[in-house]
C-alpha cells in the first residue's frame, strides 16, 4: 500500500496591510482571502501558490514574459553575494528621508526576487512592502524574501493591481515603468524612485563582450515619460567597482538589454578572453520624484 503525505493548503504570505491595498485585476474592486485564494465582491477569484505568493495575472502572456527559472537562479545568487547591495542601502536612505514619521507601504514594481524590497524593509522597521513581478519564478523567491513582505504575479503594462492612492513609496529598479498607473496608485504625498543606469554602466564590458552602450539621453528620456503626473526631487550618483568572476559577468549581462543580443555561444567565447576576476563598475542614477 502506497502511503501519501497529506498536502498543506496554500497560505498566503503577506501583511494585512498589503491585502488591503490589493486590487482586482479584472474589476478594480478590493480584493480579500477567502478559501486558499483571494477574491473581490463581484466573484472574481485567483489562487494562492504553494509559496505564498498570489498569482493576480490576467488573460494570455506573451511567451518570454517574466523571467525564467534559470534567470532568476543566476539573478538571485548574484544578488545574494552582495554586488548590489549599495543600491538597496541607498533605497531605504531616500525612502526614511522623504517618509519620515510614517509606517509607508513600499511597492516595488518589476521587483523580481524582492532582494531590494527586502533591503529597505530590513532598514525601515515599521514599513510594509509587496514585490510585483510578471515571473512565477521571481515571486515564489520574493514571497519568502523577508517577513513583512508579500509578493504578486501582474503584468504592470496591463495595470498595478492595487487600490488608488494605496502606496506610500514605489521603487522601480531597472524595470519598465508605466507613469498613469504608477500615479494612480501612489498618494498624494508620496515619492517614486526609479533606478537608472548611468552612461558609464560597465563601461569596461562594452567593447570586449559587445554589449549595447547605453542610452545617452536615458534621462531626458526618464523625464519625458513621467511628465505630466511626476515632477522630479532629486537624483543621487552610485559607482560601484565590483570584482566579477565570469559566471557572474554572465548573470550581469543577463540581466540587461545585451542578452536579447548576444547568443550565449558567442558571449562564453568573448568572456575566455578576459581576466578572472575582472573589474567592472556598476554605475547608476537614483531619481526621486513627487506626483503632481
Amino acid at each position: 500500500m502506497t502511503r501519501t503525505n497529506p498536502t498543506r493548503s496554500p497560505e498566503l504570505r503577506m501583511p494585512a496591510p498589503v491585502v488591503s491595498a490589493l486590487a482586482c485585476p479584472v474589476c478594480g474592486e478590493a480584493l480579500a482571502p477567502q478559501g486558499r485564494g483571494l477574491s473581490c465582491a463581484r466573484g472574481h477569484t485567483f489562487d494562492v501558490a504553494r509559496e505564498g505568493y498570489a498569482g493576480l495575472l490576467t488573460g494570455s502572456t506573451p511567451p518570454g514574459t517574466g523571467d525564467s527559472k534559470e534567470m532568476v537562479a543566476d539573478r538571485l545568487r548574484f544578488q545574494q553575494a552582495g554586488h548590489h547591495d549599495p543600491i538597496g542601502r541607498a533605497l531605504a536612505r531616500t525612502l526614511d528621508e522623504h517618509l519620515k514619521e510614517r509606517a509607508p507601504l513600499v511597492v516595488d514594481v518589476g521587483g523580481g526576487t524582492g532582494h531590494h524590497l527586502a533591503q529597505v524593509l530590513k532598514a525601515l522597521p515599521h514599513a510594509v512592502g509587496l514585490t510585483v513581478d510578471a515571473s512565477k519564478w521571481a515571486a515564489r523567491k520574493a514571497a519568502r524574501a523577508h517577513e513583512r513582505g508579500g509578493a504578486v504575479t501582474a503584468d504592470a503594462w496591463r495595470g498595478l493591481p492595487l487600490r488608488e492612492a494605496s502606496v506610500d513609496a514605489l521603487l522601480n529598479v531597472f524595470a519598465p515603468r508605466r507613469a498613469d498607473e504608477f500615479h494612480r496608485v501612489l498618494r498624494p504625498d508620496g515619492v517614486l524612485v526609479v533606478v537608472v543606469p548611468a552612461t558609464d554602466h560597465l563601461a569596461e564590458l562594452r567593447d570586449p563582450l559587445g554589449l549595447l552602450e547605453v542610452d545617452p539621453h536615458k534621462d531626458t528620456r526618464l523625464v519625458d515619460s513621467l511628465h505630466g503626473h511626476f515632477t522630479p526631487v532629486d537624483t543621487t550618483e552610485l559607482r560601484m567597482p565590483l570584482r566579477l568572476w565570469h559566471g557572474d559577468v554572465a548573470t550581469v549581462v543577463g540581466m540587461g538589454p545585451s542578452a536579447r543580443h548576444i547568443t550565449s555561444e558567442t558571449l562564453r567565447t568573448r568572456l575566455a578572453e578576459l581576466p578572472e576576476p575582472v573589474t567592472v563598475t556598476t554605475s547608476v542614477r537614483l531619481h526621486t520624484y513627487r506626483p503632481y
